[in-house]
């Protein structure tokens, strides 16, 4: 929706189409005359919408008898949000929408106004640009009823940390130690067992859900339990909940999922 008021935003009426009521459509048609990636998400989008149409007018929402051995995917659900940014909604799953919106922006002139948002000398390529981040993402699976009863494996979430920090400095003289948790059978002591518990659930905690967001995580910070002992590193991190912010400080030794002989 927010994509597409910025696309809609001082549209030219030549542009837009003076009887169509759909006026992104009228721009990604229009659009796709010229630019083939556009042309694509148009095909795509009208064969969407004649699925649907079909869909609506069998008895019963039935499907359409297919011949055997036909490889035709089945029409896919969608709600009405989805069919009203369909547009939008097609090209950011087809990873192109980033693309189509530079296109536009490099020539603004033949759409939009001069006191437009996207023929902006600086607002129209930060659209774009803030655009590549939702087009690289695969939006394959979704949350479902059992998603917070189901925790990912330790390894998993650590992974995802990675690559959620992956924009983080890079001239960075010091980098967060590897979490290596290892699972140990009942065999273990039962202290080891519990550091091993609970580095697992530091890390849990670093995972970004809906419950927790990490806001911020310096590596390396030294702190001094007393005056006569020396300073420990160790990992320095902000979260926030929804009621509350947490500031957290874990030890490298234990972060490491291995204190040996430390007291």
């Amino acid at each position: 929706g927010v994509v597409e008021a910025c696309l809609l935003h001082m549209l030219k009426r030549r542009a837009a189409g003076f009887l169509r009521t759909d006026k992104v459509a009228a721009l990604f048609t229009k659009v796709g005359k010229t630019c083939a990636v556009a042309g694509d998400v148009c095909r795509k989008v009208q064969e969407l919408q004649q699925q649907l149409e079909s869909r609506k007018n069998q008895p019963n929402g039935q499907e359409p008898l297919k011949r055997q051995g036909s490889t035709t995917s089945k029409t896919p659900v969608l709600t009405p949000q989805a069919i009203k940014h369909i547009w939008v909604r097609t090209a950011l799953i087809e990873k192109v929408l980033d693309k189509i919106v530079q296109y536009i922006v490099d020539n603004c002139s033949k759409y939009y106004e001069k006191e437009a948002l996207l023929a902006d000398p600086v607002c129209g390529p930060i659209l774009a640009s803030l655009l590549v981040g939702p087009c690289a993402l695969e939006y394959t699976k979704l949350k479902t009823a059992d998603h917070y009863w189901t925790d990912p494996s330790a390894d998993e979430l650590v992974q995802r940390h990675r690559i959620h920090g992956a924009h983080g400095r890079q001239d960075s003289p010091c980098r967060r130690p590897a979490l290596g948790i290892r699972k140990r059978h009942s065999s273990g002591s039962a202290p080891e067992d519990r550091f091993a518990a609970s580095a697992r659930e530091y890390v849990e905690s670093l995972h970004q859900n809906s419950r927790t967001h990490l806001l911020y995580g310096k590596n390396n910070v030294l702190v001094q339990p007393k005056d006569d002992l020396e300073a420990i590193p160790g990992y320095l991190s902000l979260h926030q909940s929804a009621d509350s912010l947490t500031l957290k400080w874990t030890p490298n030794q234990l972060m490491n999922g291995t204190l040996g002989d430390s007291e």
